[in-house]
């Protein structure tokens, strides 16, 4: 039973297959009590954001809890996707690698050009590219830093946890391309995660540079402690928030 009032769920059909997946949409606690409009993030692997009971270990980000203690300007509406359980690499990943992958434009041009025009006519958003921003982990911090680095012009904020850059490292290229509308990226991971993290991370922020990108429009970190888990993504989501929407 859901214990969060301000937490709604709605069902949607999502290609290839179009079987209903769940989303899940946090608004603001004022959100009933005001005329405001909200920036929008679209938040990848929405099972694991909201609730323990539906999240993968019983561990989830504790958004609603973060999200009650922002200030008013950084409030904001999160739509949680599902993601697509045995499918979740083919949707998440922008390019094939072997048999796996691929399908990553898909599943973006379903939230650019379905889900996001649903949100925006249902809900007081804040459409413009500044104030939409997608995030992610692993595999789905890998789509989402693709998405901000293809789509600039839909997703103006970026938040890529612990990206699996390994899995398709052509995105160093894409970054390091002098693209049009930039986004702005807040990127983390940590040592303890995985031997490639670091070196990954750290060949990311050069490829940015190189792509034109400045010191203020990305922000990749580097973690001492922290493990490849929902619990480390949990306690790095209010500081990536902050960091996105309050410069």
């Amino acid at each position: 039973m859901n214990q969060l009032p301000n937490l709604h769920f709605f069902q949607v059909k999502i290609p290839p297959d179009n079987r209903e997946r769940t989303v899940r949409l946090l608004l603001p606690l004022d959100y009933r009590m005001s005329e405001r409009r909200y920036p929008v993030i679209y938040a990848l692997d929405g099972q694991n954001l909201f609730e323990a009971r539906t999240a993968f270990g019983g561990q989830h980000w504790k958004i609603p809890e973060t999200m009650s203690k922002m200030p008013k300007k950084l409030q904001a509406i999160v739509v949680g996707i599902d993601n697509a359980g045995l499918g979740r690499i083919r949707e998440y990943a922008p390019y094939k690698r072997g048999r796996q992958g691929g399908g990553g434009l898909e599943h973006l041009r379903f939230i650019m050009d379905e889900l996001k025009p649903e949100v925006d006519g249902s809900y007081r958003t804040m459409p413009q590219q500044q104030t939409t921003a997608i995030i992610g982990s692993s595999m789905g911090g890998l789509l989402a830093l693709w998405a901000g680095l293809r789509f600039g012009e839909v997703f103006g904020r970026v938040g890529a946890l612990s990206p699996s850059l390994w899995f398709n490292p052509q995105v160093f290229q894409l970054a390091a391309n002098d693209v049009g509308k930039k986004s702005r990226f807040y990127v983390a991971g940590s040592i303890r995660e995985t031997s490639r993290m670091e070196s990954g991370l750290n060949k990311l922020h050069l490829a940015l540079h190189e792509g034109g990108f400045t010191d203020k429009q990305f922000h990749v970190v580097i973690r001492e402690r922290g493990r490849h888990n929902e619990s480390f993504w949990g306690q790095e989501f209010p500081k990536m928030h902050r960091w996105l929407f309050d410069h």
